[in-house]
């Protein structure tokens, strides 16, 4: 049942998150039609069948939701979704998951933060170890409409796949959808290696922005939050020197 209480302010738990987080009638992605982005795919060379077709995005959402109608749907958020989710939601919750990272291993060539000459590299999320991020709960009766929006986001091209995992809150346990890196798809490269994660993260561009606004946007949330991540603040570091070294390679 939605929270429809006096109480019922979505950032109750994080009143510091309210302006933080970009409201859904003021995203990309609330309108976002992933037909919308095939004349600028083209430009960067890329054909029809760079992402899913509407048909097949929409089966693979009915089948990830199946036994999960009727209530309440937890999304987790550990990338960009912590600041700009598009969706309208009714509580947002600090959370942590277990069996679970964030990796910097969606190598983005496709022109959102990257393109072919200079990649661009975002978050996903990878089996193993753990990870603190956000967690937005879409009421019962909005499920359908958001969780569309969700997957026309998320799903839009081979990357992903939805599965539903326990999350933990300070509030107590959920279980959540959340978007699992797909190491069997182009974009994830698991094993990257140290360099290449600099020099992506240094230069990559798209019509999104650039992935260096990308990681310092990820580290703002967690400076608020009180999240530690030591190996994404060094990543970042010496992201911010390459960039001063190869001045050449900077985004205009």
């Amino acid at each position: 049942m939605s929270d429809l209480s006096p109480s019922g302010d979505p950032f109750r738990h994080h009143p510091e998150l309210s302006a933080l987080i970009r409201p859904a009638s003021e995203s990309f992605f609330r309108t976002m039609e992933p037909a919308d982005l095939d004349a600028t795919m083209a430009e960067q060379g890329q054909g029809p069948e760079w992402r899913y077709t509407d048909a097949v995005r929409e089966e693979m959402r009915h089948a990830a939701l199946a036994g999960h109608r009727g209530r309440d749907l937890w999304v987790f958020a550990y990338g960009s979704l912590m600041w700009d989710p598009g969706i309208e939601f009714a509580e947002v919750r600090q959370a942590h998951v277990a069996g679970h990272c964030r990796k910097m291993c969606l190598v983005d060539r496709s022109g959102a933060r990257g393109s072919e000459a200079r990649p661009g590299l975002m978050a996903g999320l990878d089996r193993g170890g753990s990870c603190h991020g956000l967690v937005f709960r879409i009421a019962a009766e909005k499920v359908e409409v958001e969780s569309e929006v969700v997957w026309r986001r998320e799903m839009i091209a081979p990357c992903y796949r939805a599965v539903f995992i326990p999350v933990h809150t300070a509030q107590g346990v959920v279980e959540a959808l959340a978007f699992e890196a797909d190491n069997s798809t182009d974009m994830i490269e698991t094993d990257l290696c140290y360099d290449l994660q600099v020099r992506y993260l240094a230069t990559g561009q798209g019509m999104l922005g650039t992935s260096m606004e990308y990681v310092d946007n990820l580290l703002g949330h967690f400076e608020t939050l009180g999240i530690e991540d030591a190996p994404l603040a060094r990543l970042a570091a010496d992201a911010r020197r390459y960039r001063a070294e190869h001045p050449s390679e900077v985004p205009a």
